[in-house]
């Protein structure tokens, strides 16, 4: 896929951080370690190929290069990367899974 776009992203986890806990944000987050919780923002999500989310995620947007465990509800697009794996509900308005990404669960897409 693209570039990751750091727009709008102003929290990051880095790679050798493990939090515990639920996230609330009104911007963007980048994990590159590990969150074991719920995520919720307004902003974008973008979660590295070093990285794992065990818990559910509301975001504008989100693309996955790591693991995620848990359901995924977005209001624009989902993107799975190369090698990416996520276990559980996905809810989108654009979906787009690049090959080698991994997927199980339900997608169901977004009304207006």
């Amino acid at each position: 896929m693209s570039k990751i776009d750091f727009q709008n992203v102003h929290t990051m986890v880095g790679a050798d951080a493990t939090l515990e806990g639920n996230i609330n944000l009104d911007g963007g987050l980048i994990v590159y370690g590990k969150i074991q919780g719920d995520v919720n923002t307004k902003g974008p999500v973008r979660i590295a190929k070093t990285a794992e989310v065990v818990g559910n995620i509301i975001a504008s947007d989100i693309q996955i290069g790591g693991v995620v465990n848990g359901n995924i509800t977005v209001n624009d697009r989902i993107v799975l990367v190369n090698q990416s794996a996520v276990n559980g509900d996905m809810v989108y308005r654009r979906l787009y899974i690049e090959e080698g990404a991994k997927f199980s669960g339900r997608c169901d897409l977004s009304g207006d």
